[in-house]
């Protein structure tokens, strides 16, 4: 018997193309895959713009990486969630992201970000976390998405003077 002969028709999802699937999570095949090759900091000057103009209290992540290369996510809010369900704040419509992958927390100006016990984990400058301040260039991984945090330059200031 086969996992879809075995379940009900009541346990399948149904797809936004209309077609019933289970909704899994696909794990990484090998190690290999989450190697941790850090990404240079060529920002466009798009980017750098979008950057220089965060409010205090705020923070960008900017895709690296993949079909979504070059977007933008802005952390304005006390929570925000991160995963496959269509009702998370970041949405990564892909099976190496589990439904309800990650939060990510503002206190004040500082964040972080917490796994959600997702099955392949959230990785911190190739470290897997299960929560992890972010600073400024952290460079996240959430399933096969590689994301640099930027925090807001007037943040930046603050704290070092």
């Amino acid at each position: 018997m086969t996992d879809s002969e075995g379940r009900q028709a009541g346990d399948a999802a149904i797809h936004r193309s209309g077609e019933q699937r289970h909704d899994v999570t696909q794990t990484f095949g090998h190690d290999s895959d989450l190697s941790f090759v850090p990404f240079g900091v060529e920002l466009t000057d798009v980017e750098q713009s979008a950057i220089a103009a965060l409010p205090s209290g705020s923070a960008l992540l900017l895709m690296r990486s993949g079909a979504l290369a070059g977007a933008r996510y802005l952390l304005d809010t006390d929570v925000t969630t991160v995963g496959r369900h269509p009702e998370a704040d970041i949405f990564f419509d892909d099976v190496t992201v589990s439904r309800r992958h990650a939060e990510i927390t503002r206190s004040g100006t500082a964040f972080e970000i917490i796994d959600q016990r997702s099955l392949n984990g959230t990785y911190v400058n190739g470290e897997r976390v299960d929560r992890s301040a972010l600073v400024d260039g952290s460079e996240l991984r959430v399933g096969k998405f590689r994301l640099n945090f930027f925090a807001s330059p007037a943040d930046r200031a603050a704290a070092n003077a």
